[in-house]
């Protein structure tokens, strides 16, 4: 049992940590803001879930403690991690902050242009 537990274990840990690798080159190489704050919300978030995963298996498989704080904190990062790089992102739009100049599509532009016309009326 403890050497299929191990291998549970070391297969999250190492998925976390190559989740956690791509979102740091995404980070690196990424021409602009949005594309780098995708990179960081996304991958790093699946990463530190993995490696939590990882550390709850472990001590619940090997050790016998079963720890559900850990599960509650997986579950607090798989909704405020996206969710926090969402609101960033969008607030540097607001704010002026340029697209990269390869991007093809500007989904938000309509929208804000739409908003400022109704605040502008009221």
């Amino acid at each position: 049992m403890t050497i299929l537990a191990n291998i549970l274990v070391v297969f999250f840990i190492v998925a976390g940590v190559l989740f956690i690798v791509v979102s740091a080159i995404g980070l690196l190489r990424l021409p602009d803001l949005y594309t780098r704050a995708h990179a960081a919300s996304k991958s790093a978030t699946l990463g530190v879930m993995c490696i939590l995963l990882g550390v709850f298996f472990h001590f619940w498989l090997n050790e016998d403690h079963f720890k559900p704080t850990i599960l509650l904190g997986v579950l607090f990062l798989f909704i405020t991690g996206p969710v926090g790089g969402h609101i960033m992102s969008r607030s540097s739009y607001i704010a002026g902050v340029k697209p990269w100049a390869g991007t093809v599509r500007d989904d938000l532009k309509p929208e804000i242009e739409r908003m400022k016309k109704e605040q502008n009326i009221k």
